[in-house]
């Protein structure tokens, strides 16, 4: 499959497949037994999200329960089915205790990791719908799938009274990940033709992406040239939580640093990397 060029130069993240479920289990393994039913996310305590990452891992190797049947209803949106599905099995394994979960989410991260190590990255893969990539070429998926990982990790950080994992490198590629949502955000915002965004993040992983109008869409693709017209500086906490809605535009407005058009600057910060 061609590489659409506005998503900008493909990330592998493939090799991160292998640490981060081991990260999350010496997370899950540490909590004391109060810690697993601390709120998570709205719905969800921490033992809920550890379910649901299990049910992630479980849907990316084809995995099934006899009683757990994914079937799209007439009408139902592709958000509304994925927050049925996903509830749905979070109630299913209600009665799991701690480590019965940690041992299922063992086996089955380690055979993700398997699979993706082996994936093509120029290859098919599923639709990002955020970065408006239906189909999208296999590295995004493989990327957003890690970021989703990622996210859930350090959600469940928050809600047991730990910071965010402070791995700049890793930090960087889920940022580098979520930033492709920019065209995808800015598509509506009225601009003449070579008209660029910068979005820059700083402390304490660093990065500059820059969005240029075209004819026909928004492209990170095209070389920066001369002066944005706009510019939206974010530290990195501030970026990775606006982009899971951690915190709303608003709040990250409040934070950034910006210069030029304005309203440029808070259209790219209406930016979601993830399905709501």
């Amino acid at each position: 499959m061609p590489n659409p060029s506005w998503l900008g130069k493909p990330i592998d993240a493939r090799p991160l497949f292998g640490p981060e479920p081991a990260s999350l289990l010496d997370l899950l393994r540490g909590l004391r037994r109060n810690e697993w039913s601390r709120a998570a996310v709205p719905g969800w305590t921490v033992r809920d999200l550890a379910a649901h990452i299990l049910g992630d891992y479980h849907g990316r190797l084809g995995w099934s329960t006899e009683s757990h049947q994914r079937a799209k209803a007439v009408g139902e949106t592709m958000e509304a089915f994925i927050r049925r599905v996903n509830q749905e099995w979070v109630d299913l394994h209600a009665d799991h205790r701690p480590a019965e979960l940690i041992e299922a989410l063992e086996l089955a991260g380690t055979e993700v990791a398997r699979q993706f190590e082996g994936d093509d990255l120029d290859a098919r893969g599923l639709g990002v719908s955020w970065a408006g990539a239906d189909p999208a070429p296999k590295w995004l998926d493989i990327a957003r799938e890690f970021t989703e990982y990622w996210t859930h990790r350090q959600q469940i950080r928050h809600a047991t009274g730990r910071d965010t994992d402070p791995e700049t490198d890793v930090l960087s590629t889920v940022l580098d990940t979520f930033m492709r949502a920019l065209p995808h955000t800015l598509r509506h915002t009225p601009a003449p033709a070579g008209t660029q965004l910068q979005m820059v993040i700083v402390e304490p992983a660093v990065g500059t992406w820059t969005v240029t109008a075209t004819a026909d869409r928004r492209s990170l693709a095209e070389a920066p040239r001369g002066r944005p017209a706009a510019s939206v500086r974010l530290d990195a906490e501030t970026a990775w939580r606006l982009c899971t809605r951690g915190i709303d535009p608003g709040t990250a407005l409040a934070r950034a640093r910006i210069s030029g058009e304005r309203q440029i600057a808070e259209a790219a910060c209406q930016i979601v990397s993830i399905v709501r």
